[in-house]
């Protein structure tokens, strides 16, 4: 993989499906000032745990994963538990991704059962994955680029319209 579909994969990581969703469910909730509380909430504590694991890695390099930190300077047992925690959040993070694509197909296709969808994507990625990694990478990079130039629009079509257009930026009932 070269450095351009390493930084794809990290942007599209962090930029996941359900953040052309969620936020309309948040903001109903929790409204506008809250949900932007929530997010920096959300940031400052991913900032404070990829600083503690960046100076983890610097003082003892490994070839494992962070749950061998856990496992080292813990206990064996929490190191189990991360692991397997992290594999549960990836794998209930895939079915999210998966019902977020139906969810979204099913607004051009309505006639199209949403299960359906789920399982075309499911196979698409299955086939990516069991492929040549060349193909996974540039997948990969390709949809993670996506999202990142769908949200950049986005912020500036919003931008545009409080700034240029003034409209409120309310929701309607």
């Amino acid at each position: 993989m070269n450095t351009n579909q390493l930084i794809a994969l990290s942007l599209g990581g962090v930029i996941g499906t359900g953040i052309f969703m969620s936020p309309g469910y948040f903001i109903k909730n929790a409204g506008a000032i809250g949900t932007v509380i929530a997010y920096l909430i959300g940031a400052v504590l991913v900032c404070l745990v990829m600083q503690c694991l960046s100076e983890l890695s610097v003082h003892q390099p490994t070839t494992g994963a962070f749950h061998d930190y856990a496992n080292q300077y813990i206990n064996p047992g929490v190191g189990f538990v991360v692991a397997w925690l992290y594999w549960l959040t990836w794998t209930i993070a895939l079915g999210s991704n998966l019902l977020t694509m139906g969810v979204l197909m099913q607004r051009w296709f309505p006639q199209e059962p949403t299960w359906l969808w789920c399982l075309f994507f499911g196979l698409i990625m299955f086939i990516l994955n069991i492929g040549n990694l060349s193909w996974f990478s540039k997948s990969e990079s390709i949809t993670s680029w996506v999202k990142t130039f769908a949200l950049l629009f986005f912020i500036v079509i919003v931008f545009l319209m409080v700034t240029i257009f003034k409209l409120p930026l309310t929701l309607a009932n």
